[in-house]
């Protein structure tokens, strides 16, 4: 017999507004979840089951996910909820305004269950912060579910919450997604608002959806697209939503594939391989060309790259006097202190030339509708594999190497998703990896969607499910 979590979020919300479940039933259900699993997940950090009960009773909204449960980054403020950063400096903190993210997902008529684990300022692509236990897949409880974006991924992994919202800044919502055998996109720069605080200078970040399918990821996009007033940049308005676009037939696209790695000299593991191989296999057979190309980035970006990611750390840590300094962690120190270092000049020269490698990509790129890569070099590691505290240093490199190919999206702020399409032996998600240019998620999630239709995954569950 089918469970509640068993539905789509889609499914859920199709549910609700055919009387069939209640906001409340499906809050209590997942809420009870949470509560059972979470302790061996670290998924969240702080579960409102009174609160979501509360505003189960007045669902506001009308589209195809009212009603329907979710959980908030611990990046992104919520008013009146306490939201630490995944930091001990600001463990007690809580905001006395939301982040227009949460207010759309809010005026949506979805329910938070709380928030999701994050690393320290959400640095680091795996989860292991000082607030809380690690984020783990729920697939192997002793391997890391990813990050920054981890305790997310491992919530809906789980199924602990249908869907939730991520960030991504150098792949934080791709990578966890692959980790945790789900579906992650990070979309256009500027197709969410950052407001109000507008504190992602660089272009690098976004949010974007984690879900099990991609529709149910395409209509989370929905209720978190579109510019607030005084946003400096937005992408442009689709003709369509994103959710009917996952209906519409791409037609035969070109795709271009490269498996080499782009921001660090690394090996590949034959399962990442061979889910490149498949997925390219499986693209030809639905009638796409694919063709072989080098990388569009050159390796002599990624300096580049590392001194606006800095920068972006040194904003969160400049103003942190010494004598607190004690309580960041080793990386955070260590990478927000280079930010701090590099003066405004510098910072200026890098982002103009940041701009000027994501013109020259996009430029090579322009032949073909979609790129297909790998989504990360090796399946999910062991907890503690990549955090080195006595060498920052060492850790940022092994990050490099455990994802070298997520942060080029960042960089010309293209769409890109990581879709759940294989499974190693010993039962570990591998994800793959397809991006498009800039403002074409309509026809990225047609694609997406064509792919998951020939090959599902819903019906694969982790052991815990």
């Amino acid at each position: 017999m089918s469970e509640l979590h068993d539905l789509t979020a889609l499914e859920q919300g199709a549910a609700i507004a055919a009387g069939e479940t209640s906001p409340a039933e499906l809050v209590d259900h997942y809420t009870e979840r949470a509560e059972r699993l979470n302790p061996s997940l670290g998924a969240f950090v702080l579960l409102t089951g009174d609160e979501a009960r509360a505003r189960a009773g007045s669902v506001q909204g009308s589209g195809p996910l009212a009603g329907v449960p979710t959980a908030i980054k611990d990046l992104n403020a919520t008013a009146g909820v306490r939201t630490m950063f995944g930091s001990r400096l600001l463990a007690d903190y809580v905001p006395e305004v939301s982040d227009e993210l949460v207010l759309r997902i809010e005026a949506a008529g979805l329910i938070s269950l709380g928030k999701t684990n994050t690393p320290e300022f959400g640095s680091p692509c795996y989860t292991e912060s000082a607030v809380a236990p690690p984020a783990v897949t729920p697939w192997d409880t002793t391997r890391m579910a990813g990050g920054s974006s981890g305790g997310a991924a491992s919530a809906v992994g789980a199924g602990l919450v249908p869907l939730a919202q991520g960030s991504d800044g150098g792949g934080s919502i791709r990578i966890p997604a692959s980790c945790c055998g789900i579906v992650g996109l990070k979309p256009t720069r500027g197709r969410i608002s950052g407001a109000p605080m507008y504190g992602e200078i660089t272009g690098l970040a976004t949010a974007g959806p984690l879900a099990r399918t991609v529709r149910d990821a395409a209509a989370f996009l929905d209720v978190m697209a579109g510019r607030a007033i005084g946003d400096p940049f937005w992408a442009p308005e689709s003709a369509r939503s994103f959710l009917s676009s996952c209906d519409v037939a791409p037609g035969r696209l070109r795709v271009a594939r490269f498996v080499k790695p782009v921001i660090a000299e690394t090996d590949v593991d034959p399962e990442c391989v061979r889910a490149w191989e498949d997925a390219s296999a499986l693209l030809e057979s639905l009638g796409h060309e694919v063709v072989d190309i080098e990388p569009p980035m050159p390796r002599d970006a990624v300096p580049t790259f590392e001194t606006c990611w800095a920068v972006l750390t040194g904003l969160s840590t400049v103003n942190i006097p010494e004598e607190a300094r004690g309580l960041l962690q080793p990386l955070t120190r260590w990478l927000g202190e280079k930010g701090e270092a590099i003066g405004g000049p510098e910072f200026g020269l890098a982002l103009g030339e940041l701009r000027r490698i994501a013109a020259r990509t996009l430029a090579e790129l322009a032949p073909f509708d979609v790129v297909l890569t790998p989504t990360l070099a090796v399946p999910p590691l062991p907890v503690g594999a990549l955090r080195n505290d006595a060498d920052p240093a060492a850790d940022f490199e092994a990050q490099k190497r455990f994802t070298p190919w997520t942060s080029m999206w960042n960089v010309t702020g293209s769409p890109a998703i990581s879709l759940p399409l294989h499974v190693t032996p010993d039962r570990l998600p591998v994800g793959v990896m397809l991006a498009a240019a800039p403002g074409r998620e309509d026809l990225l999630l047609g694609l997406a969607a064509q792919v998951e239709d020939a090959a599902p995954w819903l019906d694969r569950h982790p052991p815990c499910w």
